[in-house]
């Protein structure tokens, strides 16, 4: 039989396709845009006749009708990292949540840690040989593609064919639907002052032929934005975004000074504009693979002059990062930032920045604090950090004593908390 006879036989319609799923199925779902609307509408529509279904994601952009704390005995959302579409059901508790570190979810899955029964994924339209590409979120789908009783795809025209470790056959395609609705685009952040003020810090420590990898958020992105006029920077990272299209666009990014994987640009999965999807197709500068390649420390770091550029929500005066809960209520995940933290410690003259604006809620809290608000779920330990930026300054931390640590924190803060904070360690017996 050939591939377009196979193709033609497993097209079904979204109500359809949702057969593959059974009572106590796991549902694997790619990153961000990844997510296909059609089979999870459908999953929604029909959600009432199931039992114990779980649809596993590190990131949800788009709030289904199956986001429903009336129905979760039928299915339930499982965070692997929350968003917009899935916080408030974190914080309330009925979404559930699995922490980990990116780089690890593809073991994870396939050592059964995590169950991948059915995957639901966006594809690229089939080519010639009968092969899609799963180009917006490689991550931890195709070790799930690998181990799942049923792999369900929603074939978009939209949807770019990229080259890298992200393929799958018709031939392992249980069912598929058709769609062409756009694929969601994800803007770059609002920028202000404070953002552009440390963006300008980093991005004077960052030197010409340096790797980037750029985390997602307003900060991240005011680097970008202070780097176009930088020359022969390379792309290694987990999100590929507008802010990296910018780069490309200027002429900054070349990626011939990398020294792992020279010539191309490296990414687990994709989140911005038509334009930057439109990029993606058939890019032999552009490869999508999966987290477990992308984010492996060791690899990484083979890539000389890596730069990791991540933010946090709050940190201590010893360096420790709560990025991803605000105390003990949930915000966001781990994701890939100790990943990359690691990595650029690793890499021959690797920099690895979190980044923070000194204060929140108008300038009435300090994110600079003498320990972590109780609760807290520390991401990035105080062993790994290195460099800390604020609108303030530039904290760097790795290699200093409790101390020396504690004076640098804060040179960093806002004015009007050092004081208090001084106060803090003295007590703390810091300094």
């Amino acid at each position: 039989m050939s591939v377009q006879e196979l193709y033609r036989k497993k097209l079904c319609s979204a109500a359809d396709a949702i057969g593959q799923v059974q009572n106590g199925d796991f549902i694997i779902v790619p990153t961000g845009v990844g997510e296909p609307p059609a089979l999870l509408t459908a999953l929604s529509e029909q959600r009432r006749r199931f039992r114990d279904v779980k649809v596993g994601q590190i990131l949800a952009v788009r709030k289904f009708g199956y986001f429903d704390p009336e129905t979760v005995e039928h299915v339930r959302h499982v965070a692997f990292f929350y968003g917009a579409a899935s916080r408030a059901g974190g914080q309330a508790g009925w979404i559930d949540f699995i922490p980990s570190y990116f780089s690890e979810m593809p073991s994870l899955i396939e050592r059964g840690q995590i169950p991948a029964d059915v995957v639901f994924s966006m594809a690229s339209p089939m080519d010639q040989y009968g092969y899609f590409s799963l180009s917006l979120g490689a991550d931890y789908t195709m070790a799930a593609v690998a181990k799942a009783r049923a792999l369900v795809l929603e074939v978009n025209p939209n949807v770019p064919f990229a080259y890298g470790n992200c393929h799958v056959h018709i031939s392992q395609v249980a069912a598929l639907v058709e769609s062409s609705e756009p694929v969601m685009e994800v803007g770059l952040p609002k920028i202000g002052p404070v953002q552009e003020a440390i963006g300008k810090y980093v991005a004077d420590m960052i030197d010409d032929g340096s790797t980037l990898q750029i985390g997602y958020g307003g900060i991240p992105d005011a680097v970008v934005m202070q780097l176009t006029s930088k020359h022969d920077l390379g792309i290694h990272t987990e999100m590929i975004g507008d802010g990296i299209l910018t780069l490309l666009e200027s002429g900054a990014v070349t990626n011939r000074k990398k020294t792992y994987m020279p010539g191309k640009m490296i990414a687990t999965f994709a989140l911005g504009s038509k334009k930057l999807y439109q990029l993606m197709d058939r890019n032999p500068a552009l490869e999508i693979h999966p987290v477990d390649f992308t984010n492996d420390p060791y690899l990484a770091a083979k890539n000389d002059k890596l730069m990791a550029i991540n933010a946090t929500l709050q940190i201590d005066l010893l360096g420790q990062c709560g990025s991803e809960s605000l105390g003990p209520l949930p915000y966001s995940g781990t994701g890939g930032q100790v990943d990359f933290v690691r990595a650029a410690n690793r890499s021959n003259g690797g920099k690895a920045f979190i980044v923070l604006p000194s204060t929140a809620k108008d300038d009435t809290i300090s994110r600079i604090v003498p320990t972590l608000t109780p609760g807290t779920h520390v991401t990035t330990g105080k062993n790994d950090i290195n460099y800390v930026v604020s609108e303030y300054g530039v904290a760097q931390l790795r290699g200093k004593s409790a101390k020396q640590r504690v004076q640098e924190m804060i040179s960093i803060a806002h004015p009007d908390f050092r004081a208090e904070l001084r106060e803090a360690a003295r007590q703390m017996h810091l300094i």
